[in-house]
């Protein structure tokens, strides 16, 4: 389907040698040492998979140092051939340096790449590796119902690859279309560091909750996976939609140190790399929206971004997101209209018409197995809208039918679209503001 990513277009070789891996054999040493303290003992070939570098040409070198500097030493040998079967113990010289390295970071697990890397490996992986046509978008929003003129202009945004501002009433699906955009139209996969390094210092950017790990590509005959080893520090995720909300500050937006840990959290935004940040409940958030908006003039207008280390220095990384807000709010009352110049595609997302809400009914009903019947919901529309001029929203239908189910299953009758339950269900849903 042209516009989806199909598959990673980038696939970072696997390192041969410690500068291969772009770290210092310091920084190599020190994470070595503090996985040999927190085990006692350990495998060279297991040492290699916790830091996702190759025992050959890596790892052995550093083991070779630390047995030279008697901070380790072997202890034997499981069943296997070579130095990567080696056990290793830490000393007790090597226990006093782990915990002076351990006061520096306590970071452990698989080495980062360095800043460098990851910015090239970010841009080598664009969002959409073509443009998104029509009737690509209509195929891949098809489980929703929107109106033609909203994926008319919710095309042209997503294709622009910048950013998208969605307002409108509460409840007509702002939140599920962006989700839609970014699990569905982005879609595809990438590859991810688990961490990046720069200056000596650890920003964690994957994370089990952010990012969906996928299965490592197996290598066949002529494909590029066969003809390489790829970088295991580098990890093959779904693009990732990271949604924020009311909790989001400018201080989530930059690098989070852990004073006790002693390395960094990636911002929200720099997870999203590749994928889509949406700002969901725009304007109700306790930094001002200006503010917020301010914060975003940068990396919207030049694809990357500035982030502050603690010691006060700062450092450019790749900004390669779609950004969405999606508001309840008037925009007026949020900015004013130089601020929205800035965002490029403003869209409403407004009250469907009685079609569209007859077609989400049906939709949802048939989810439910529950059977549609036009007469009952004329009979809806009637005595609950046109009569109290109630305005439709495109999130009813669902809310009503969950209704009608819980009725029922109480009362121990199969649900039903009678106007028995359409009254039961109305009573206990709408409330008189």
């Amino acid at each position: 389907m042209s516009g989806y990513s199909a598959g990673p277009q980038y696939l970072p070789p696997e390192p041969r040698s410690v500068q291969d891996s772009g770290l210092s054999t310091s920084f190599l040493i020190d994470l070595v040492l503090k996985i040999l303290y927190i085990r006692g003992v350990a495998l060279g070939v297991e040492i290699a998979d916790e830091i996702c570098l190759p025992f050959s040409g890596v790892v052995d070198q550093v083991m070779e140092f630390l047995k030279r500097e008697q901070l380790c030493e072997v202890k034997g040998a499981s069943a296997g051939f070579g130095q990567s079967t080696y056990e290793y113990t830490i000393t007790g010289k090597g226990i006093t340096r782990a915990r002076e390295v351990a006061d520096r970071g306590q970071y452990v697990g698989p080495a980062p790449v360095p800043l460098e890397d990851y910015a090239e490996g970010i841009r080598r992986q664009p969002m959409l590796t073509s443009s998104i046509h029509e009737q690509a978008m209509r195929q891949a929003l098809s489980h929703l119902v929107v109106d033609d003129e909203i994926l008319d202009m919710i095309g042209p945004a997503v294709n622009s690859g910048r950013s998208m501002f969605l307002y409108g009433a509460p409840g007509n699906g702002k939140t599920a279309i962006a989700e839609s955009l970014g699990r569905v139209v982005l879609g595809g996969e990438m590859y991810l560091p688990y961490a990046v390094e720069v200056g000596g210092m650890v920003i964690k950017v994957f994370d089990e909750v952010n990012h969906l790990r996928l299965p490592e590509l197996k290598a066949s005959g002529n494909s590029a996976v066969g003809r390489q080893r790829h970088d295991r520090r580098w990890v093959r995720v779904k693009r990732p939609v990271i949604m924020t909300g009311g909790e989001l500050t400018l201080e989530t937006l930059d690098l989070v140190w852990d004073d006790v840990s002693k390395y960094y959290e990636a911002p929200f935004q720099m997870k999203a790399n590749g994928g889509m940040f949406l700002i969901d409940d725009f304007g109700r958030q306790q930094v001002r929206p200006r503010d917020l908006l301010n914060r975003w003039v940068v990396p919207l207008e030049k694809r990357y971004d500035y982030l502050t280390l603690h010691t006060g220095q700062k450092i450019e990384v790749p900004f390669e997101v779609l950004i969405v807000f999606s508001t309840n709010l008037e925009p007026r009352d949020l900015v004013d209209e130089a601020f929205l110049r800035r965002i490029r595609h403003k869209i409403e997302i407004g009250d469907p018409s009685f079609e569209i809400y007859r077609q989400i009914f049906q939709s949802e009903c048939d989810k439910r197995r529950i059977t549609f019947d036009e007469d009952s919901l004329a009979y809806l529309l009637r005595e609950y809208y046109i009569k109290l001029n109630r305005p439709l929203r495109g999130c009813q239908p669902r809310d009503l039918l969950d209704e009608i189910v819980d009725i029922a299953r109480y009362k121990g009758v199969g649900p039903s679209m009678s106007k028995e339950m359409i009254d039961k269900a109305c009573k206990a849903y709408f409330v008189k503001l």
